[in-house]
Order: structure tokens, then sequence, then C-alpha cells
């Protein structure tokens, strides 16, 4: 048996449009593997009510991806294989894939994400840097995006575990978390930071191989960086940041957020200042850190989401031969009016629709995985659920708009 062929099958079900991480776990929930699922999405995108013809990405452009991305010595993981972090895989929106450079492994260990601005100051990229080294130094992972300012003063201050202004390169362990393929860092001139980090490190992302990165990307990033870490520290972070939403994904996750307090004066620090108005830990050095840091995370009630079935057993028995039906659109279309009635162009999270809602969660995702799949809904990281893209005033949609790598 060809070893590539379950992984090739996963990966044209996660690159398949409409199918985002609650629908891939709900098509392996309900035909037990990804090559039965595969053969049956299109009838269901059909009954699902899909107008224009499903796009599902040929056999050999995923060869090409399995096969670049081990060219550069990377490997790719699959939601259920036993390197996938466990930590995202306990989220109800987990990523189904995975593309990772360095030392899976180190995916699993007790990490803090650090964030801010990229315009950072002279005294945010120094308290950036020293924290992370401080932290690394006490054997915790430092999670960070590659940006600019304050993500890559955290990334370098890792890598030298301890002494932010020398000492042996790779001494702390840190997680670069980007927003394209492995093959495209960015901003570019990161490109040598990115490659220490996946020599000492590891450099995770969800984007497809030689997929630069694009304004939609981000907040897949940003789940990452959340989903990765224990806890989030903020280091300068303006009012409307990409900072402050992966803030907010990381306490959707039941991470404890941490926020660096800055002048009332520098507008880089309203944002994070906010953030310990409404209870961020209020965090001056390493020890606040730790004094705060929970050994595990949080288990978040997973009652919203479907689990993936173990590996090798269908969810459903079937005659032997048998191929699975297409489902139709689950519930009546009483229920996916009622939901598509409290959706607009601004993200509406998951559990609002439920609480609004009379149908059971259960029955409300089914129909969400449905919709999604239909074209009539677009999920966003952190469980959110908007209608489909809006041009706005500057002909972008909202989710590009808000979501960029503002600071």
């Amino acid at each position: 048996m060809n070893p590539r062929r379950p992984l090739a099958a996963h990966l044209r079900l996660a690159r398949t449009e409409g199918v985002g991480p609650v629908g891939y776990r709900k098509l392996l929930l309900d035909y037990g593997d990804a090559e039965t699922a595969l053969a049956a999405l299109p009838a269901r995108a059909r009954a699902a009510g899909r107008a224009s013809r499903l796009r599902i990405p040929p056999p050999d452009e995923i060869e090409r991806e399995i096969a670049g991305t081990a060219a550069i010595g990377g490997r790719i993981l699959v939601l259920g294989d036993p390197d996938y972090p466990a930590m995202l895989a306990d989220l109800h929106d987990a990523p189904p894939v995975l593309s990772v450079l360095g030392d899976a492994a180190r995916l699993g260990g007790r990490a803090v994400a650090i964030v801010g601005a990229r315009n950072a100051s002279s005294g945010g990229a120094r308290m950036a840097e020293s924290l992370a080294a401080t932290l690394a130094a006490h054997g915790v992972s430092i999670v960070s995006g590659l940006a600019r300012g304050i993500d890559a003063a955290a990334h370098r201050g890792a890598l030298h575990g301890g002494a932010p202004h020398g000492g042996n390169l790779g001494a702390g362990v840190t997680i670069a978390a980007i927003a394209g393929g492995l093959d495209r860092p960015y901003p570019p001139e990161h490109a040598e930071l990115q490659n220490a980090i996946a020599r000492h490190g590891v450099v995770v992302t969800e984007t497809p191989l030689g997929i630069a990165p694009q304004q939609g990307h981000f907040p897949r990033r940003n789940r990452l960086i959340a989903g990765l870490s224990l806890g989030c520290v903020v280091i300068e972070a303006a009012l409307r940041s990409g900072s402050l939403i992966t803030a907010d994904m990381a306490v959707n996750y039941g991470r404890t957020l941490f926020a660096v307090p800055g002048s009332p004066l520098d507008p880089r620090c309203r944002g994070s200042n906010d953030l310990l108005r409404r209870g961020a830990v209020l965090t001056e050095n390493e020890q606040d850190v730790l004094a705060e840091l929970p050994p595990a995370p949080v288990a978040r009630p997973q009652a919203a989401g479907p689990s993936s079935p173990p590996a090798g057993r269908p969810a459903q028995e079937m005659k032997a031969g048998e191929a699975p039906l297409p489902r139709p659109p689950s519930g009546s279309g009483d229920m996916r009016d009622a939901i598509l009635s409290l959706l607009s162009f601004t993200p509406t999270p998951v559990d609002d629709l439920v609480r609004r809602c009379q149908f059971s969660a259960s029955a409300i995702l089914t129909a969400l995985s449905e919709l999604e799949l239909a074209g009539d809904v677009e999920t966003l990281p952190g469980g959110s659920v908007v209608l489909p893209s809006a041009p706005t005033d500057t002909g972008r949609p909202w989710n590009e708009m808000r979501n960029p790598e503002t600071e």
C-alpha cells in the first residue's frame, strides 16, 4: 500500500473549496475516511444546493505539494497524526492540515505567544526580546508570527534563550506561525530568521507550498499562534490590529491573556492597555507570566464540534461494497433560513447562533457545514461565521480589511 495515498486524500479533502475545518471533521465522521468522502463530495454539494461546480484539487497537484514539501526538508501533518499538536487538535476548528519545517515534536511543548506592533518602539522591541529570552531560559517555547517589530524581536530573543544580546543561537525554542507557504518567507527580509527558526525550532503554516501570503491568510496564522500557546502576551497593539484578533482567539480558546502596559500617549499601546482594563494579566517580566501560566490549557466544551473518527474505523456501518449516499441538506429549510437570517457580513460567533436558534448545537453545526459546502456561508478561524465576502468601499471583503497584518 502506498503510504502517500491516504495523505494525498486528506490533503485533497482539506484543500477543497467549501470544506472548512468543521466541515472536514464532519465529512470524516460521516464517511469514515477521506477517499470515501471525496467520492461523495460532488453529489453532496449538489444536494446542499451548490450551483457552481465544486473544485477538488486534482491528484497531481497534491502530489507536487507533497514532493515539494519533502524536497525542502518539511513534512505535512494531518489532524489525527501522532505528531499533530494536541493543543490544536482539541480546538473545535482545528486545522485539518499543517505543513512544518523543523522538529514537529516541539509543537507540543509548553509555549507562550508574544505578539504586538510591527512598527514597534525601541522599548517595545527590547521588552519582547528580553521577555522571550528569559521565558525560553525557563523552558517555555515562544510562539509568534515572524512579522516585523515585536514578532521578530520575540523570535530572536527566544533563539538566544536567556541572552537577548548574545549567547548561543538555538539555546531556546521558538515557533514561527506563518501566513504563506513554507517556501515563501514573509516579510522577505526575514528569510534568514525563518531558516534559523527551522533549524533550532519549528515553522508551521496551513497554507500550501508555493502560495505567497495574502491578507485573508493572516487570521489562520493568528489561529495557529493562539492555539499552540498556553497564554498570549500582547506588547504594543493599536485599537484595531491583528494582535488584538490573536488575543480574542486566545481568550476564546481558553488561554491566559497577558499584556504589557504602555504609555497612554502612544497610540501603539491603546489596544494593549485596553486589554489590561478588561482583565488581562499585567506583565512586566517573566515571573508575571510564569505565575499565571497553567501547566496545560483549560479544556473547552467540545459539544459544538464533531470529532474525527478513530483512524481506520468507519463512522457508520455500511454493507460490503456499498457506496455511501450523499446526505441531503441537514435539517429543514426552516433551519437553514433561520441560520442565514441571523448572519451578516460581520462575524457571528457560532455560540451565538446556538443560543439564538431553537435547534441543537449538533444540528446547527451540521447545517453550517452544508451551507459552507453550498457556498452560502464562510467560516472564520476562531469559531465565527459570516456571509460570503461582500464588496466594500475599497472593493475588498470585510475579512481582508479587518484581518490583515495591520500592526
